[in-house]
């Protein structure tokens, strides 16, 4: 279900490198084989991108999206505690003085009233179980892009 290999790649490449997302896995939360569908999507797509593994916390997420210089956090969480956990690494980001710095993205099984929340925190897109992956490419250049427009 992955897109084609050259299907979005000029659009997930800006004129001077491809766009970088963290895949994280943070908490307990031991399902990963949608974020592992959706990080080779976006490099299929030609985004690099950068998966944490199991088990990480929110301080562990932004210093390895600070180390790895990516544009985008994407947290994947289908335990339920994806606005505790978002929250968690909007905190991190706060303490470092690094709000803003990167585009949050949060995926799962999330109902409409909590994506609005987690919009309503500063998050840029919010995936649900139902996103097409083809549509996540696309939004996460949007994303990037009106970030670096600003």
């Amino acid at each position: 279900m992955t897109t084609g290999q050259g299907a979005n790649r000029s659009e997930a490449t800006s004129a001077t490198a491809p766009i970088r997302v963290l895949v994280a896995k943070l908490g307990l939360d031991g399902h990963d084989r949608g974020a592992k569908v959706v990080a080779h999507t976006l490099r299929d797509a030609g985004m690099e991108v950068i998966y944490t593994g199991l088990r990480q916390t929110a301080k562990d997420v932004v210093a390895i999206a600070i180390d790895e210089d990516v544009d985008v956090i994407g947290l994947s969480v289908l335990s339920g505690a994806h606005v505790a956990l978002a929250q968690q690494v909007l905190d991190e980001l706060d303490l470092i003085g690094a709000v803003g710095q990167f585009s949050i993205v949060v995926g799962g099984t999330i109902s409409v009233r909590d994506a609005a929340v987690l919009r309503e925190m500063g998050v840029g897109e919010v995936f649900g179980v139902r996103s097409p992956l083809e549509e996540l490419p696309v939004r996460l250049v949007a994303l990037v892009a009106a970030k670096n427009a600003r």
